[in-house]
């Protein structure tokens, strides 16, 4: 077995690189420069396929998958079926984990009304939504493949049910490069109680490490292991710093490793994040109008904080945030889920677009909201496990909406039919969803790859089409 310390040693993730599948030597000498985002280094700004529409993403991730039928997609059809079943030819043989295909249906918990000029349709509990509907694209015909929480979660931010590829967010990061050397330029959030993906859905999977998600905590440092031990001046670190970079250096120049490219670039991050990081988490800048806009206290974790700081990030120069809202999984009392879940998102969600318009970078920013899959429109009531009156997984149809540049304004696209079981009008697939949001960012879906195991890798696999009647 050669030694570590060798020059001749090298890593089985770069050996795998270096056979013709990707990055090679020659690739990988622009990497010897001092940070990673020297040019042509792994995060220096690229240009992508064509003119990009929009310049960065904002996606606000409902993990758990909200109930479209309380929210997006009224049916007054269920409220005259509740208490009966479904007729089979609706279900089609579908089965469900927690509730059987006869199981009752069940009506609407929430009225329904039309808002703005566009006329669209939400429930009561998203009040502040509908002051913004003619912001919005709304479309309530998507679906998935996937029907538990973690593998559709990963799906819908890698397009593969299980870890292992690269998250949205780090294919993004790969094609555009970032604009800033001071905050990471794919950012995470997590305003709840816990992910059924975990990391794999900010992972950079195959891609160097480079470009995966850097997650922000909400309470502390939003970073550990950044702020630097009592006794540890500037100077002393950066002397250290200095004397570990020549170290990595002569590593990367001897063997090539990506992976210590990313380790030189992390350790410059770090650095730098002790004052861009603070800076970026205080928002004693922020005026009182603003924080009430959003409903933020500034001292307290909260969606509406994650979402004030999402647009500070991309003030910024980060091009990816991702904020996941845990807890909408409504088994039990969908009717509770929702309303409370609302109370915690709307308003932010909201204010998050208004803001973004009034400072003049919604036209250039992507904001997508929206879960793994939807609820269906049968009953689950199971007294073994103390559930009543929610609603099973349903990965046929559920809602998502966007706003931003390149998205139609006050628009809604797609159908289920009267019950909300299946799609009848402009079916939308999450390939479908990921290959637009490329489009916007400037690429082309099938051309954007890497190369490995063989293969040319991409982030909607074979599939996916541009949801052309959306576009502007």
């Amino acid at each position: 077995m050669i030694p570590m310390n060798s020059p001749t040693y090298f890593s089985r993730r770069h050996f795998l690189k270096d056979c013709g599948v990707g990055l090679g030597k020659i690739g990988l000498a622009s990497l010897l420069a001092d940070q990673a985002f020297a040019a042509p280094g792994p995060l220096s700004v690229k240009q992508p396929h064509y003119a990009p529409k929009v310049k960065r993403v904002i996606h606000l991730f409902m993990a758990g998958a909200p109930s479209q039928l309380e929210m997006f997609d009224s049916k007054p059809m269920l409220t005259k079926y509740e208490g009966k079943p479904i007729p089979p030819e609706v279900i089609g043989g579908q089965r469900y984990a927690f509730i059987r295909p006869d199981a009752a249906a069940l009506g609407p918990r929430f009225k329904f009304a039309k808002h703005g000029q566009s006329g669209i349709e939400l429930g009561e509990t998203l009040p502040h939504l509908a002051e913004i509907v003619d912001d919005i694209t709304l479309i309530k015909s998507v679906h998935t493949d996937q029907f538990n929480h973690a593998p559709a979660q990963i799906f819908f931010q890698t397009g593969f049910p299980v870890p292992g590829r690269p998250s949205m967010g780090s294919w993004v990061l790969y094609g555009l490069g970032a604009e800033t050397q001071n905050l990471p330029a794919f950012v995470v959030m997590s305003t709840g109680s816990g992910l059924s993906g975990g990391s794999a859905l900010w992972s950079s999977g195959f891609l160097p490490s480079v470009y995966t998600g850097v997650r922000f905590r909400n309470t502390g440092d939003p970073i550990l292991n950044v702020t630097s031990p009592d006794g540890i001046d500037t100077k002393a670190q950066r002397d250290a710093l200095d004397v570990i970079g020549e170290l990595n250096r002569k590593r990367l120049g001897a063997v090539g490793d990506p992976e210590i490219a990313t380790r030189i670039a992390n350790y410059e991050m770090a650095f730098r994040l002790q004052s861009s990081a603070p800076e970026l988490m205080d928002l004693g800048s922020e005026s009182k109008e603003t924080l009430e806009m959003y409903g933020c206290n500034p001292d307290k974790p909260s969606y509406a904080r994650a979402c004030l700081l999402a647009r500070r990030m991309i003030e910024r120069g980060v091009r990816f945030v991702n904020i996941y809202h845990e807890g909408w999984d409504a088994h039990s009392n969908v009717e509770g889920n929702v309303r409370n879940n609302c109370k915690q998102t709307d308003q932010a969600s909201a204010a998050l677009v208004k803001d973004l318009k009034q400072r003049g970078l919604l036209d250039d920013t992507l904001v997508i909201w929206g879960g793994e899959f939807g609820r269906t429109p049968m009953v689950e009531t199971n007294p073994a496990l103390g559930r009543a009156l929610g609603r099973d997984h349903h990965p046929q149809a559920f809602s998502v909406w966007m706003a931003g540049g390149g998205v139609k304004k006050g628009f809604t696209m797609g159908a289920t039919d009267e019950l909300g079981f299946n799609i009848v009008e402009d079916p939308v697939h999450v390939f479908d969803l990921q290959a637009t949001i490329m489009h916007l960012l400037g690429f082309d879906h099938e051309r954007l790859t890497f190369r490995t195991q063989g293969r040319d890798f991409r982030l909607t696999d074979i599939h996916g089409q541009l949801i052309k009647k959306m576009l502007t």
